[in-house]
């Protein structure tokens, strides 16, 4: 079977890309192209998303895959939220209009699904979930969003499947480090944040840990925040691998990142985290550290497992 993959993938951040290859690896009977924003082998652009990456991204090899493909499958994130640019839900809406122009079924896996600051925005996300052949959200505030559209006949609830390759690979050690995990567009709340827990108690060390190291702009924001704090050292995070090695000695973790939660959560340590909009994905990993263990998490995450290999046969 041949799937097209669609996701935030190719932009140069931990948690899109360990998603992308957490599918790739975990359903290996699948022929997989995956659809990215700087595609590598085995790989296809996005669809253009103005004039000029209209005239200058070879958008028509897209075209070709979603001709020959079986299935067209979203892979995690949160794609469908106008909450950080208003442009996302018009990107992924036209990726799955595209497969269902070409009569192929779409399915959205590991989904995260508002918050809606726009009309727009919502009515795109809706028309797209309405249409999806599967649907699997990754939380209780998106099961409540679709629910809400009259589509929790159909959806299936699960958790984000990153939680699963952390906790399996933990290994906790014995220091005592602050962890801040910040985002380009990070500000001034982060910043106090953390400044009030540095004054809190003695750490031994302070470790900054940028998700997106390419960014010129989240590099920064983490250059001026090591400032603030003497001694602290930057860490770019390229791999699950060095975020498992900065967290074995963390004592909490501060951070702007949801898969920074996702993965205190999945180690057991204390974490707080910066929302960008009330009721967003930050906020609900708030919850559900309080109202889940690790086992029902772990079962979720194997139930939309299970449930996206099924939906793929």
């Amino acid at each position: 079977m041949h799937v097209l993959l669609v996701g935030n993938y190719g932009v140069g951040n931990l948690g899109d890309e360990a998603l992308k290859h957490y599918m790739l690896r975990t359903f290996p009977e699948v022929t997989w192209t995956v659809v990215s924003a700087c595609p590598g082998s085995g790989e296809v652009p996005r669809l253009p998303g103005g004039i000029r990456s209209l005239c200058t991204t070879p958008w028509w090899r897209t075209i070709r895959v979603y001709r020959s493909v079986d299935r067209v499958v979203f892979g995690g994130g949160t794609l469908f939220t106008d909450i950080e640019s208003p442009y996302a839900c018009v990107l992924w809406f036209l990726h799955a209009f595209l497969a269902r122009l070409f009569g192929k079924p779409v399915l959205l896996a590991f989904q995260g699904i508002g918050p809606f600051r726009t009309r727009r925005g919502e009515w795109l996300a809706r028309r797209t979930a309405s249409a999806a052949s599967f649907l699997s959200v990754r939380d209780p505030r998106s099961l409540a969003q679709v629910a809400s559209w009259g589509l929790n006949s159909k959806v299936v609830q699960t958790f984000d499947p990153i939680y699963k390759e952390i906790y399996s690979r933990k290994s906790l050690g014995t220091k005592n480090l602050f962890i801040l995990i910040p985002r380009e567009n990070s500000g001034d709340a982060f910043r106090e944040s953390a400044m009030r827990q540095l004054r809190s108690r003695k750490w031994d060390g302070v470790h900054i840990l940028s998700f997106a190291p390419s960014s010129i702009s989240e590099t920064t924001y983490c250059r001026e925040l090591g400032l603030l704090i003497p001694d602290s050292v930057l860490v770019p995070v390229h791999s699950i691998d060095t975020l498992l090695s900065e967290l074995s000695g963390a004592a909490f973790v501060l951070t702007e990142r949801f898969h920074g939660a996702v993965a205190a959560l999945a180690l057991g340590l204390p974490f707080a985290v910066i929302s960008r909009a009330e009721g967003d994905k930050l906020a609900e990993m708030e919850a559900i550290a309080q109202s889940d263990g690790a086992a029902a998490l772990m079962a979720s995450v194997l139930r939309g497992e299970d449930a996206l290999r099924e939906a793929l046969r």
